[in-house]
C-alpha cells in the first residue's frame, strides 16, 4: 500500500492507503475524501478531481498528457502543479506524498 495524504483548503488532512496501479481520483474517493468529486469516473472529462502535486513529487506523478491538459485550461483554481487525480497513476514511489486541494471543483 502507498500512503497518500490529502489536504483540503481549510488544511484538513486525510491519509489513505492507495493500491499501485490505482489513480490519485480513486484513492480520494473510495476513501470519501472531502473536496474530489470525480464526476466522469476517471475518464479525463470532467475536472471534479483537481488537484495539486508539489514540486517534490512531480516526477513521480509524471507529466500530464495533452487532454489533461486541455482540461486543465478550463479549471478556475488552476496553478503549477495542477493535476487531475484521475491521470495520476498511484505507485510505490509515490510513498508519503502529499496532494492538496483546491477551494472547489468548478462543479457548478
Amino acid at each position: 500500500m502507498v500512503a497518500i495524504t490529502f489536504i483540503e483548503d481549510n488544511g484538513t488532512r486525510h491519509q489513505v492507503d492507495a493500491e499501485p496501479g490505482t489513480n490519485l481520483m480513486e484513492a480520494a474517493t473510495l476513501n470519501m475524501v472531502p473536496g474530489v468529486l470525480g464526476m466522469c469516473g476517471g475518464i479525463c472529462s470532467c475536472a471534479t478531481c483537481h488537484c495539486y502535486v508539489g514540486d517534490d513529487w512531480r516526477a513521480q506523478a509524471g507529466a500530464p498528457a495533452e487532454g489533461e491538459l486541455q482540461m486543465l485550461d478550463a479549471v478556475t483554481h488552476r496553478r503549477p502543479g495542477s493535476r487531475l487525480g484521475c491521470q495520476v497513476i498511484v505507485s510505490e514511489a509515490m510513498d508519503g506524498i502529499t496532494i492538496t486541494l483546491p477551494p472547489d471543483q468548478d462543479a457548478g
